[in-house]
């Protein structure tokens, strides 16, 4: 079994208290690797460590083009070695192989290689000139926040510590992450490229463990001046209450109960593939899954009948299998979550057309496997509509005009992602233009772009990843005013003040 220690100041370091915890393959829930369990002094040690590498400048003051030049660098290795980080992420987190080889570990690259060219073509400063109310020369620059606490989920944690440390490196700040007690291996992995590529000692450290007494350490830090965050709304707000008692920058990635509109005149093939897609990708691990599909009454039964037809295809397997289409549930508490929700959804009036229940499949049965599901006659009322469920659980709503389906899909405490499925393009865009949802997508689902930004409205978060806006994060603006000596000023202060 592989042991892993923390990734602290340049180098491997066991927890402090030597104490440990396995990392389980959730398609067999048996351990694969050791992990080191930290406890709140390492995370002292970790932020001690970003502190002094950022304080001293041996990152901050490097050229953009060296900044760039070692994200390429990171780049180039994660592509490399895609057959050991995508192994990795398949046996912690139970992604399929396939889906970790050709999205996941590409993905993380892309990130890197993305905010290497934006650092080409973008400047730290730019300079005005101001008449008014005296002539003067402006400067606004964009300056790193410092020591950035990196929170990361268990769903992608490969693709969303890329999302978060290739931007804060290539503003020049110094990073902790802490990625998911379930899925820490491929973070550990990504801190060792990014030192191997020339990242200084203690710019980037990662801490793992269990509980939440470790995240809260880290967010409470006095040496922690940015928070960035993905994983549920619950726990983001309490971060948010934590940052709010030093004022500590935040941005908050959060839940989501995306609607996924199909229109009747919405091509159904295509409508059902992306619907599918939508829901039961990565076993529906997915903050942005369209849950929630809203379907016209008037092909509401066709749809629902193709659609069955679809999931029916879906291959429960063995993630390393090539042929298995759908893996596991990161966790058993995942597991009984899940199926707590299928449960009530039931007891709600729901009606189970297809699933519902844990896979019972020979060889499967040890692993964290739930069967795609399918729920009809949902209202939003139900709290299996309303609350997230993070796993692969669909629930069709029927909806008479447009204005109906806007309301059923605003009619939610979150706003990430949305979905509209027409061939009047006129038509779906109106409707974009008034879903409340960070992105929407139009005869398409799920599709992320890393140039452009993600994030959420309403309780799906604050702040914005990926493109330009995904580097503003983690950059604070400085306005520097420059006066001419003995210039009109002088007269200015003489008026308002010293007459």
């Amino acid at each position: 079994m592989t042991e892993y220690g923390l990734f602290l100041n340049g180098g491997w370091q066991a927890a402090l208290h030597n104490r440990s915890m396995p990392s389980v393959n959730p398609a067999t829930a048996e351990p694969w690797a050791k992990v080191a369990a930290a406890a709140p002094e390492d995370v002292d040690v970790a932020v001690t460590a970003a502190r002094r590498a950022f304080d001293s400048g041996v990152f901050r003051d490097k050229p953009r083009e060296e900044r760039a030049a070692i994200l390429n660098i990171i780049a180039a290795a994660i592509f490399d070695r895609t057959e050991e980080l995508a192994l990795a992420e398949s046996l912690d987190g139970g992604a399929t192989l396939s889906k970790s080889t050709t999205a996941d570990v590409p993905t993380a690259g892309q990130a890197f290689l993305y905010y290497a060219e934006l650092l080409a073509g973008a400047a730290d400063e730019e300079r005005f000139t101001e008449e008014t109310p005296v002539k003067s020369t402006n400067v606004v620059r964009r300056e790193p926040y410092g020591v950035c606490a990196c929170i990361t989920p268990f769903n992608f944690p490969l693709v969303v510590a890329a999302w978060k440390l290739a931007p804060a490196l290539a503003a020049g700040n110094a990073v902790v992450l802490k990625p998911s007690p379930y899925t820490p291996v491929t973070t550990l992995l990504l801190a060792e490229l990014c030192h191997q590529a020339g990242v200084p000692p203690g710019v980037v450290n990662v801490i793992t463990g269990e509980g939440p007494e470790l995240g809260a350490a880290l967010c409470e830090h006095p040496g922690v001046d940015m928070i960035t965050f993905t994983g549920s709304t619950k726990v983001g707000m309490q971060i948010m209450t934590t940052a709010a008692r030093s004022m500590k920058k935040l941005t908050l990635e959060l839940g989501g109960k995306s609607a996924n509109i199909i229109l009747a005149d919405a091509d159904l093939d295509a409508a059902v593939k992306g619907a599918l897609f939508g829901i039961f990708f990565h076993s529906g691990q997915v903050c942005g899954a369209g849950s929630r599909i809203l379907v016209h009454e008037s092909v509401h039964d066709q749809f629902v009948e193709k659609m069955i037809e679809g999931a029916r295809r879906i291959r429960l397997g063995d993630p390393r299998d090539p042929t298995t289409t759908m893996g596991p549930l990161v966790s058993s508490a995942q597991l009984a979550n899940v199926d707590r929700y299928v449960r009530l959804g039931v007891e709600e009036g729901a009606r189970c057309v297809l699933g519902g229940r844990r896979c019972t499949q020979e060889g499967l049965v040890d692993g964290y496997f739930y069967e795609p599901t399918i729920f009809c006659e949902a209202r939003n009322d139900m709290r299996m509509v309303k609350e997230e469920i993070f796993g692969p659980v669909a629930a069709v709503l029927s909806f008479r005009d447009d204005e109906e389906a806007l309301r059923l899909a605003n009619e939610s405490s979150y706003g990430l992602c949305a979905g509209v499925w027409s061939n009047n393009a006129e038509r779906a865009r109106a409707m974009a233009d008034r879903l409340q949802a960070g992105t929407v997508w139009i005869n398409d689902y799920l599709l992320v772009n890393i140039r452009f930004p993600f994030g959420g409205y309403k309780q799906s978060g604050l702040g914005r990843e990926l493109g330009p806006h995904g580097l503003y994060e983690y950059q604070q603006l400085k306005h520097i005013h420059i006066g001419e000596a003995n210039g009109p000023g002088e007269k200015f202060y003489f008026d308002l003040l010293l007459a």
